[in-house]
This record gives structure tokens, C-alpha cells and sequence, in this order.
């Protein structure tokens, strides 16, 4: 459920030390704080709601919810910040608060941010924003974050998480993901042949009907683009496509190689996951039904190449439709062949544009395609962009 309130985070300005806050008032109904899904706001805090347990990507049955806080403007860009907020975590439960910064025209990984104490952010930004996920047991516990604020501060050594010229790429084995009715790790209800991905770890979570975390998932003669909705297979923790430096866990493997692939192939952690569990298959990303069989055409588990589009700077748009599927097509028509897929919302790679057949879509209409991967072209109409070079 959405969250609602009719007093907005309070945003200050403190003298001696300019300190911007945001922070959630003691009293009266909020107004809504965007993209969350299954909490309530109960008094001063945000607590987990009712919706019941579900078994996503990484197979842990549990209840959680997520809401995001309103960004916040600060009065000049800042390289760290520190937030503060309380926490009530009963019965095997836990809560954690995010933060992520908007650098270089795009929002930051998302990053842990430990109560009162100093979180680098990957670059100088005038704009953050928190998120809160909490967590608990099939039954009982209700977990909660209270007064979060957030202010500038320059008390805290460089972040090693930076944008790269181009973002990374690694090959990793693909899994279906399934699960048809159940819920995603950020609220998103899995439809038959969805379109979505799941990653290891929540700092590349895209909020519901969001594709800020997108990714292009490529075999020998597909592609598909994605957002990233859900988190798994097998671990929670695994960020394994930053450098050690910044890794959240497994810091002593190797950039772009997931902690299931290390402990199914070489034994890694005792061959375990993160919760103990044997590993079965080396899987670094779920696919979901729609981009396994459609997007890609697999019939069975593979090795694909997987590049994470928000970690690196380039070209980009954004696909602009209401349900479903983008045709990715091998020339600039609506005739040529289906050579891959996007799905609602996935940010996409441009490479660069050319004109073709007249199309008529969310963004008007248009005889402009761009090209996504070599040979491979998507209708401008369909996607939210600007103007590239020509191709």
C-alpha cells in the first residue's frame, strides 16, 4: 500500500553549518512518499504492513516493504552525507535505510547508510534521497524506521563507487525466474510472461514501474533490456558487478564474478550462499518468464552476457509504454525481424539514430529509430530520448 501524508518532510536550513534535513513529522497524516509498497505510517515511524509473506527470486519466504522518501535539494552539492533515523527490529526482523545521490544526470547506486555515522557518495551532488526496507518472518514481527533526516556533511573519506566511462559487463549464468502471482522485492506483482530481472543485491533495485537500474542481456544473437525488479538468485548481498573496494560482501572476489558462480564452481564460501544453503547452479541473474523465452528465446539455463547500464555513463532512453514488451528489430522498420525485446520502462543504450519507417507511438510519431546494439534497432516513437548522432 502507498503511504499518505498532508504535511510535507520538513526540509531547514540550520546557520553555522548550513545543514539541510529531512525528516517524518510526529503528528498528522503524511502525504504520499513515492514508490513504496506494503508499508503504513504510524505516528513518527514507517512500519512493515500486512501484506503477506512471499518467496521471490532468492527464495527467502519473508514480509517486506520499501518506501522511498522524497528526494532531498541541498543548498550546495556535498560529497557525503549522514542520516539519521531510529529503528525497531522484534523478533528476527530487520530494517535498513539507503541513501543514493543524482550524479552526472542520473540517480547513484543505491547505498547503505549507517545511523550517525558519515556515507560517501560516488560524486558532488544538490540531491539525495533515502530509502527505507524493512523486513520480517512469514509471521509476527513488525519492524519500523523512525525520524529519518539527512544532512551534508564533508567529515568522510572519497567514495570508491564512481559512474565509468562505459558500464561494466560481465558474463554471468542466467536462471528463470517463474514464480507467476508472487511479488518481487519491490512490490511489482509477477504477471505471465513478465518482463523483468533479478540481481543479488538491493542496490541496484529499480523501484516498482521504475527502470532507473536497467540492464541489456545479450546471447550470440539477442538481446533483451530490462528493468531490475527483484533481488536474487541465492543472495541478498552480492553487488558483485562493483569493485572490491565497495562490494557490500565476497569482497575478496573478483569484479563481475557473483558469489554463487564462486561457491558452485570452486567451492567458494564452503559452497554455500550467504544463508548456508548449498549452492545448485552458479546463477548471477533471474530472468523472468517474458525476457527468458521471448526476449531471448532460451529453453534452458545459459551464460549470458550481462552489462549494468546505471554504472557507467552513455547514451540512453527511456521505454515509454504501459504494459508489456518493445520489439527490438534488425533494421529500421517495423517489417524486420524481432531480434530481442525491452520491457516497460528499461532504460536502453543509444548508440546512435537513423531514419525509416514512420511510426506512431507514446512519443508521437516519428521516422527516427535508434540503434541499441549493433544491428539492432528499437522505434523512437516507443522511447522517451533525446537527438543522437547519426549512425
Amino acid at each position: 500500500m502507498r503511504i499518505t501524508r498532508r504535511t510535507k518532510l520538513a526540509a531547514c536550513l540550520v546557520t553555522a553549518v548550513t545543514l539541510l534535513t529531512i525528516s517524518l513529522p510526529s503528528s498528522a497524516a503524511p502525504e504520499p512518499i513515492s514508490n513504496s509498497s506494503n508499508v503504513r505510517y504510524d505516528g513518527n515511524r514507517i512500519i512493515l504492513g500486512d501484506a503477506p509473506a512471499a518467496i521471490g527470486s532468492a527464495e527467502i519466504k519473508q514480509r517486506s516493504g520499501l518506501a522511498e522518501l522524497t528526494p532531498v535539494r541541498f543548498a550546495a552539492p556535498t560529497s557525503a552525507v549522514v542520516a539519521n533515523y531510529s529503528t525497531g527490529t522484534p523478533d528476527g526482523s530487520s530494517a535498513e535505510v539507503d541513501v543514493r545521490a543524482w550524479v552526472n544526470d542520473r540517480w547513484s547506486e543505491w547505498t547503505p547508510a549507517t545511523a550517525g555515522t558519515p556515507t560517501a557518495l560516488p560524486g558532488a551532488s544538490d540531491q539525495v534521497q533515502l530509502r527505507i526496507i524493512v523486513s520480517a518472518p512469514p509471521t509476527g514481527a513488525q519492524p519500523w524506521v523512525a525520524d529519518a533526516t539527512v544532512l551534508p556533511t564533508d567529515k568522510v573519506a572519497p567514495s570508491g563507487m564512481a559512474i565509468q566511462a562505459a558500464p561494466l559487463k560481465s558474463r554471468v549464468f542466467a536462471t528463470r525466474e517463474g514464480l507467476v502471482g508472487g511479488t518481487t522485492a519491490n512490490g511489482h506483482v509477477i504477471v505471465n510472461r513478465d518482463h523483468f530481472v533479478a540481481l543479488p543485491s538491493r542496490r541496484g533495485l529499480a523501484s516498482n514501474g521504475s527502470g532507473n537500474y536497467s540492464v541489456k542481456v545479450c546471447t550470440a544473437s539477442r538481446c533483451a533490456f530490462e528493468p531490475v525488479w527483484d533481488v536474487g538468485p541465492w543472495n541478498t548481498k552480492d553487488d558483485y558487478w562493483n569493485p572490491s573496494a565497495t562490494r557490500e560482501m565476497w569482497k575478496d572476489l573478483p569484479q563481475g564474478k557473483p558469489e554463487a558462480q564462486a561457491a558452485y564452481q570452486d567451492g567458494y564460501n564452503g559452497g554455500k550462499d550467504q544463508f548456508g544453503r548449498t549452492v545448485a547452479n552458479p546463477a548471477g541473474i533471474d530472468l523472468a518468464d517474458g525476457t527468458f523465452w521471448d526476449a531471448l528465446a532460451l529453453t534452458n539455463n545459459a551464460w549470458v552476457d550481462v552489462t549494468y547500464l546505471w554504472t557507467g555513463d552513455g547514451g540512453r532512453g527511456t521505454v515509454s509504454i504501459t504494459s508489456g514488451y518493445l520489439n527490438i528489430r534488425n533494421s529500421a522498420s517495423s517489417t524486420g525481424a524481432v531480434v530481442g525485446m525491452a520491457g516497460k520502462s528499461a532504460q536502453v543504450t543509444v548508440e546512435c539514430q537513423t531514419t525509416g519507417q514512420s511510426v506512431t507511438g507514446s512519443q508521437g510519431t516519428s521516422n527516427v529509430w535508434l540503434r541499441v546494439h549493433p544491428g539492432m534497432y528499437v522505434a523512437k516513437a516507443w522511447v522517451s530520448a533525446g537527438t543522437f548522432g547519426a549512425c
